[in-house]
């Protein structure tokens, strides 16, 4: 019985996939503020539609996209995306795309104060704790939007988290980030420019403001994240699914102090390690004018290739996020 009610879950994921082909993307942007100081946030929500879609331009890229089509399906599950320090959710754009083609509502949120036109938070307690309330937030906006809220399962929330993005993750998924850990680990590694910046000292500017879980978030995926403030027991309370991707030679972060400590340490994690694969190897494919402009963020080592990464990615978010945000009663007749 067990064996066929699987083969089940998967015709269904393959189903998924299998349509995705024939739908185009819709958007739609979200009306919401920032919860720190109720200013206005961006966030668009990208969905599967059957309308046409014609080249829209978003922020820096030009996409394939149908603004405000009807919305095909219903009972979608919702994944929001947490970009890293300084960036923007479209650099993933790939994966946004293609989730959303595949049967996702998936919302892009640009967190104020660090993101690629505005630093003015990096480096503070607002930023390592508001960005979660951020994301939070974004959730509330589409479960409430008069186009998208009947078309989501609120029962289905996941979150992907880029980087600084997969610290916001966890923290949503029930980690406590310990502040003496990076001060720590700074003493000794000083060395490591992106993280010891300021020696490990984040700025107090929100005496206010705490790490706060949402119980809504079903499951996490962490691309080359950090996490560097998690240790066993700052980990402990998360009790959620979590996949974790990480290439080995990322010259950003060190991977096995972020993303391989966090695969020891955490209750349930799958970790995908990429051989040869930098920091910046999540970002979407570039194409000749992207290369030519910022070659740091898109040539990567002899060996690697984007597009087979970016490919194998798709398909496993898809099918992690089918199968962890599966419904109640399909999770009842697995047990």
């Amino acid at each position: 019985m067990l064996g066929r009610l699987v083969c089940f879950v998967l015709l269904l994921i393959f189903s998924l996939d299998a349509g995705a082909e024939a739908l185009n993307v819709g958007f739609h942007r979200l009306q919401l503020s920032d919860p720190l100081d109720h200013k206005a946030m961006r966030a668009i929500a990208f969905y599967p539609t059957q309308a046409p879609a014609q080249p829209t331009t978003i922020g820096l890229f030009t996409l394939p996209l149908a603004e405000d089509a009807p919305m095909q399906g219903q009972a979608h599950p919702l994944l929001v995306i947490s970009h890293g320090n300084g960036g923007t959710p479209l650099a993933l754009r790939d994966l946004v795309l293609a989730l959303a083609q595949r049967g996702f509502i998936v919302v892009t949120l640009v967190h104020p104060g660090d993101n690629l036109h505005d630093q003015s938070r990096l480096g503070a307690l607002s930023n390592l704790y508001g960005r979660p309330l951020q994301v939070s937030e974004a959730i509330n906006a589409a479960l409430r939007d008069d186009r998208l809220a009947s078309a989501i399962d609120p029962q289905r929330i996941g979150v992907i988290g880029y980087s600084a993005g997969g610290e916001t993750a966890l923290i949503l998924a029930g980690a406590q980030p310990r502040l003496e850990r990076l001060r720590h680990y700074c003493t000794k590694r000083p060395e490591d420019r992106d993280a010891c910046s300021a020696r490990g000292e984040l700025l107090a500017d929100r005496s206010d403001l705490a790490p706060q879980a949402d119980g809504r978030v079903r499951a996490v995926m962490l691309l080359a994240p950090l996490g560097l403030m998690f240790g066993r027991h700052e980990l402990e309370s998360v009790a959620v699914p979590v996949s974790i991707y990480s290439g080995d030679n990322d010259q950003v972060l060190d991977w096995t102090r972020n993303a391989g400590a966090l695969a020891r340490k955490l209750p349930s994690a799958y970790f995908h390690v990429l051989s040869g694969a930098g920091h910046f190897v999540f970002m979407a494919p570039c194409n000749d004018a992207e290369t030519a402009a910022t070659p740091g963020l898109c040539l990567d080592a002899e060996g690697v290739d984007r597009q087979a990464i970016h490919r194998d990615l798709i398909d496993d978010a898809s099918r992690f996020f089918a199968e962890q945000l599966a419904s109640a009663p399909m999770q009842a007749m697995l047990r």
